[in-house]
């Protein structure tokens, strides 16, 4: 049985976020301030559906989809491509793989005790986030 990742959870910790925005090709001045922002996530799971809010003061970013189901991501707001994404399981990780502009990209959620890891990859660049419960 996957893991239920719902819940509001609170930026943590935040390792190579820098590496993976400038993998992005995302700009100078939006590196800086980016960096200082400590995002909330808002994550819905039915099944085999998902939601996932992530909000700060900055940007906020939502994305929808159904596990094993391809969908167009469009990630206005982040680096403002769009990619075919494909979220499944692997065991109690969620991971998704992100085909378009930018190669090897993607990102995996798990729960580890009361926290919420995120990884985050892009071209060799990964960024470890961690989260707790709000």
């Amino acid at each position: 049985m996957p893991a239920d990742l719902s819940g509001t959870w609170t930026l943590l910790s935040s390792d190579n976020f820098e590496g993976y925005m400038l993998a992005l090709g995302i700009d100078f001045a939006t590196r800086k301030i980016a960096k200082l922002l400590k995002p909330q996530k808002v994550i819905e799971q039915n099944e085999d559906s998902f939601t996932i809010h992530t909000n700060s003061s900055l940007r906020n970013y939502f994305v929808k989809f159904k596990i094993g189901e391809e969908f167009e991501e469009d990630n206005k707001g982040l680096d403002n491509r769009k990619c075919k994404s494909l979220v499944i399981w692997d065991n109690d990780r969620l991971t998704c793989v992100q085909k378009g502009e930018k190669k090897n990209r993607g990102w995996t959620h798990w729960i580890e005790g009361d926290t919420l890891h995120l990884e985050m990859f892009c071209e060799g660049q990964v960024c470890k986030q961690t989260f707790q419960r709000a």
